[in-house]
């Protein structure tokens, strides 16, 4: 690894972010410093993305941000999807890539010539350390083992980025990180589409860069393996650390069960606030009986009693004033109610009669799938693994009726409904709810969106196109659910959701009477998967 001099942390301090229809973040502190990889957590909305674009100075003009921000001037943002062209083509990318790397140490053995007075000294120096920092002159072995190790090296490099598949973009954009190994690497769901050897790929990468790693993931083995601390945008009331702060120190699974924890303090904790305060408010409600109780005047003692009385009262004005002053604070230190969590408990298809569901017979989509057979019966928990373009979504699109097949069989029983990897809605401007409502109208029993759990109530009268992608995910997956299907297709059911809702779903699969058949990449998934798994490819 080359020696690094002038790498610099990401600091943020009360960060907020706000737009014309929502506030996205709120109070944000973070520092992160070289060699952490930081990875951001939270539900679907929380602002994981709004952050990386922040630090990447990447948001709208419309966007309203206050607190400040610093970050290395040497950054990359890789989002959700790769930034090239659609007309580039694959050679032009990667020469891109090296053209400034090739640049820097042309500048060093230009400057070297001239270091004659102190002027000269200064920018031979400086254009040296940035030369040594991005290890410029190992930038061409570099850029042909990335492009080996994540297999591009047979794609012809006059190809067009607009023909490759999702994973090869993604692929692509991680060979060109590697090749420039910056100060700062923004991540957001960067084990999209990619299969097991990428990620073992990107994951050695990640461990071995110098700099600052920020990544927003729902790759759960992914936050395991490589970060050395998680972020959490939707803390509970007492942190995801235990005391108010956002930053945990390990990966996902030891963050799980500090957040359950959490989660429980604060209900108890605000059940028992609840009860002192209805103690205190009744305190300040006291009468006279209950301090002089059972004490009435005699005819020989109205003198006195009307002593004690004043004594009486002077004693409940002081009890009462006790008992708001109490009252007051704590109001005032109270903490808020834990807010109704968004859990996903609904069937992913429904039981059914037994028998043949799919039957797949010398199935072949031209230069996508070619498949001999495949039978899924009723109820079946069809697992759909392979590498990168084996025709996992192929097939799931044949099933659907979305495409149609070259040669071959195929016949599907019953009522299908399908998440895709890629879910759009033609009207950008509709309400979700409304979206929702078109989708189930005509359909018996179908549930409301605020019971299926998957859609905020906040969100449902957000028009789609202001949607984030995981939000477009779970208003699609509330779609599908909503059919009651025989058979669910499922398609990277994991990918742009969060981890909890992600665990909520491999749940529903397991209680789910009905058929479904899920193509995933999701390591964690995997290694949980319990039904009938075929491999393509």
């Amino acid at each position: 690894m080359p020696i690094i001099s002038g790498l610099k942390p990401v600091v943020l301090r009360d960060l907020s972010v706000s737009f014309r229809d929502r506030t996205a973040l709120t109070g944000v502190d973070l520092v992160a410093q070289p060699g952490r990889r930081i990875g951001l957590v939270g539900e679907n909305g929380a602002g994981k993305s709004t952050l990386l674009r922040a630090v990447a100075g990447r948001l709208p003009s419309s966007a309203r941000v206050t607190g400040t921000l610093e970050a290395p001037t040497d950054l990359v943002l890789l989002g959700q999807e790769p930034p090239f062209r659609d007309d580039r083509t694959v050679g032009e990318v990667l020469a891109a890539t090296l053209r400034p790397l090739r640049e820097a140490v042309r500048r060093v053995e230009e400057l070297a010539g001239d270091v004659h007075d102190d002027a000269g000294q200064a920018a031979y120096a400086a254009a040296l350390e940035h030369a040594v920092d991005h290890d410029a002159w190992d930038a061409d072995r570099r850029a042909e083992v990335a492009a080996h190790e994540l297999g591009l090296g047979t794609l012809d490099p006059a190809r067009e980025v607009g023909t490759l598949s999702g994973g090869q973009r993604t692929r692509l954009a991680i060979a060109t990180v590697m090749t420039t190994r910056p100060a700062c690497l923004l991540l957001d769901e960067p084990t999209n589409h990619l299969d097991d050897d990428a990620i073992e790929v990107l994951t050695r990468f990640l461990l071995d860069l110098p700099g600052v790693v920020l990544l927003a993931s729902h790759d759960r083995v992914l936050l395991d393996d490589v970060c050395t601390d998680l972020v959490d945008l939707d803390p509970t009331a007492f942190g995801t650390d235990g005391q108010g702060g956002r930053r945990f120190g390990g990966g996902w699974s030891d963050y799980v069960a500090s957040r359950e924890d959490a989660r429980r303090r604060w209900e108890e904790t605000y059940a028992d606030q609840q009860d002192e305060l209805d103690r205190l408010r009744a305190g300040t409600k006291i009468g006279t009986a209950q301090i002089a109780h059972n004490r009435g005047p005699t005819d020989n003692d109205k003198f006195i009693y009307k002593a004690k009385g004043a004594k009486v009262e002077s004693t409940l004005s002081r009890r009462k004033r006790d008992a708001r002053r109490r009252l007051d604070s704590a109001e005032r230190d109270q903490v808020r109610k834990p807010p109704k969590p968004l859990v996903f408990r609904h069937r992913l298809a429904e039981e059914t009669d037994s028998g043949r569901l799919v039957q797949v017979r010398g199935l072949v989509v031209s230069g996508r799938l070619c498949l001999d057979r495949l039978d899924v019966e009723a109820g079946e928990h069809l697992l759909v693994t392979g590498a990168n373009g084996s025709g996992k979504s192929t097939l799931l699109g044949v099933l659907a009726g979305r495409l149609t097949p070259t040669v071959g069989s195929v016949s599907v029983g019953g009522r299908v409904a399908e998440l895709a990897q890629d879910v759009t809605f033609p009207d950008r401007a509709r309400r979700a709810a409304d979206v929702y409502a078109d989708a189930v109208a005509g359909l018996e029993d179908a549930p409301a969106l605020r019971d299926l759990g998957l859609v905020h109530p906040r969100d449902h009268h957000r028009p789609v196109g202001l949607l984030s992608v995981g939000q477009r995910r779970r208003l699609g997956l509330a779609v599908a659910v909503a059919q009651g299907p025989d058979l669910m297709l499922l398609d990277e059911p994991t990918n742009h959701l969060s981890p909890a809702l992600a665990g909520e779903i491999e749940e529903a699969l397991g209680r789910s009477p009905g058929a479904v058949v899920v193509a995933s990449h999701d390591r964690w998934l995997r290694r949980r998967w319990e039904g009938s798994v075929r491999a393509l490819g």
